[in-house]
């Protein structure tokens, strides 16, 4: 299972991470935006997802892992149950929220590093 240690660990590996707060609870940040964050009640990773269509079909396809309430109704975010969630995916969920905000050449240099690694 997954903790918060493991979303840091995994979100600090991309370029521009950096750990802090929002909402007074543990976040990760990129340019000063929010990619995703702890929240309590319930407890569950919020993460920025691509757009509204991710959204839906995170909620859609695998309702034991992800959720929503009321406050995210229109927001491309979605909480995630971290005892629940596969670690792999949880990698490119939070990749996928590092895109978002993350500068358009840091994005390209971190894929041609990745490419090149054969990754």
């Amino acid at each position: 299972m997954p903790s918060w240690e493991d979303v840091v660990e995994i979100g600090t590996r991309l370029p521009g991470v950096e750990v802090g707060t929002s909402y007074g609870t543990a976040a990760l940040r990129v340019r000063g935006k929010g990619m995703c964050r702890m929240r309590t009640n319930p407890d569950a990773l919020v993460v920025r997802v691509t757009d509204m269509g991710e959204r839906e079909a995170l909620l859609q396809g695998d309702p034991d892992v992800f959720f929503t309430t009321p406050h995210y109704d229109g927001w491309p975010y979605v909480l995630v149950r971290l005892e629940a969630v596969d670690p792999v995916e949880l990698g490119e969920l939070l990749e996928d929220a590092w895109r978002v905000f993350a500068a358009k050449r840091v994005v390209a240099a971190w894929d041609a590093e990745q490419e090149a690694a054969g990754e």
